[in-house]
Formats: C-alpha cells, structure tokens, sequence
C-alpha cells in the first residue's frame, strides 16, 4: 500500500496535466474541410500563422465561425468573401491584384530594377574613373632591377599588371 501511494504520488504532476481541449466538429469531413480552408487564411493576430496552426482566442472564434458557416451549407468560397468583406484582404495569405494590392505585388520586382540599374551606373561611373598609368623606360628599367629581371621582361610584367583584371582568374 505504501508503494502504491508513493507511485501514484509521482504521477500526480502527469495527471494534473490536461490541455485544454480544442473545437472539433461532430463531422470529421466537415472538421477537415475546415482545416484546409483555415490553412489559406491569416490569423489576424498573430505574425504570418494561419488560421488553422494559431492558439489564439480570435482565432478559436473564427475557426467556430467557419465551421458554423459550413453547417450551415456554405461553399469555401462564400466563406472566404464574408471573412474578406468583415476583416478586408489581410485575412487571406494570397490577396488578389487589385488596385490596393499592387504595391504589395509588384514592389519587389520594382525594388530589383532599381537595385540592378543602380549597380550598372555605379559600376560605368566606377570604371570611367579609372586612370591607367604607362610606365616610362626608366621605370621600367628600375623596376626590372628591383625584381633581378632582365629589362624586356619587366616590360611585359609592367604591361599585365596595367591591364584590368579578370574577376574569374
């Protein structure tokens, strides 16, 4: 009896745990209908989580919502236009293009021509101002006695190293 007491002593603290339980529709077709559609919608406050992976208490209210919906014989789509026409386009994860919405579409592709056409003029600016310096005979000949080479090759050497180098060398 003793031991019996203590084993179930430690596992009061398993026992004691119990989440709370989550909404479910009598109808597991109707419950999984609902959770594909919750999937493709925003949770309206939580940061980019669907509606269907949220814990929040609006998002409890709108899955109920939607599965009350459903009862009562509405298609995805009549549910997705009374959640848009009550919450406005941020409660879907796709928005469609629209006039409100095309900065939101087309910004990015905006921000990557503008980037690109930046770097092509900086780029043109940076290489006009290049100045390419030639080597007169006595530096040359300097330099060619500074490496220990004979004059000839240091000419070349002074030649290659005046040209612009391949970044892929």
């Amino acid at each position: 009896m003793k031991y019996l007491s203590i084993l179930l002593l430690c596992l009061l603290p398993a026992f004691s745990y119990a989440g709370e339980a989550k909404d479910m529709a009598e109808d597991p077709v109707l419950e999984k209908r609902m959770i594909g559609l919750a999937e493709n919608l925003r949770c309206l406050v939580c940061q980019n989580e669907s509606l269907a992976s949220s814990h929040s208490e609006l998002a409890d209210d709108l899955r109920r919502e939607v599965r009350e919906q459903m009862q009562k014989g509405m298609n995805d789509q009549e549910i997705i236009d009374y959640l848009v026409s009550r919450y406005g386009d941020f409660v879907l994860y796709d928005p469609p293009v629209k006039k409100s919405t095309l900065v939101l579409w087309y910004s990015p592709f905006a921000l990557l021509l503008i980037g690109g056409g930046m770097l092509v003029y900086k780029l043109r600016r940076r290489k006009s101002q290049i100045v390419e310096v030639k080597l007169s005979a006595e530096d040359t000949r300097r330099a060619a006695e500074l490496l220990d080479q004979p004059p000839e090759a240091a000419g070349r050497a002074a030649e290659l190293s005046n040209q612009p180098k391949d970044p892929q060398a």
